[in-house]
């Protein structure tokens, strides 16, 4: 059981200011907390995979098929810097020393 000392020991190392009532209102709300994962620990699962949705789902993608692009001029004139036929962007990685 989490007792209001404990979450005022936790709130000070937090640097977080609590008045009394709000420690005793967070002990009660972890104990509860506390309470259902007890609840929780009672049940088998040993024959349950394990998973990381309760239900199954998969992304829906579509495949990336290369398509030419007929206005190949238009998509350039709109960039902010070219040279030629290519996008010019601004150096993001640093040589390594």
């Amino acid at each position: 059981m989490i007792d209001r000392e404990q979450v005022h020991k936790v709130a000070n190392l937090a640097r977080l200011e609590m008045t009394n009532e709000e420690e005793e209102q967070i002990a009660a709300q972890m104990n509860s907390i506390l309470e259902y994962f007890e609840q929780l620990s009672e049940l088998d699962t040993a024959d349950v995979p394990p998973t990381t949705r309760a239900i199954d789902i998969s992304n829906v993608t579509r495949p990336d098929n290369l398509q030419p692009y007929a206005d190949r001029e238009a998509i350039l004139k709109g960039a902010p810097d070219q040279d030629g036929d290519f996008f010019k962007v601004p150096k993001i990685l640093q040589a390594e020393e």
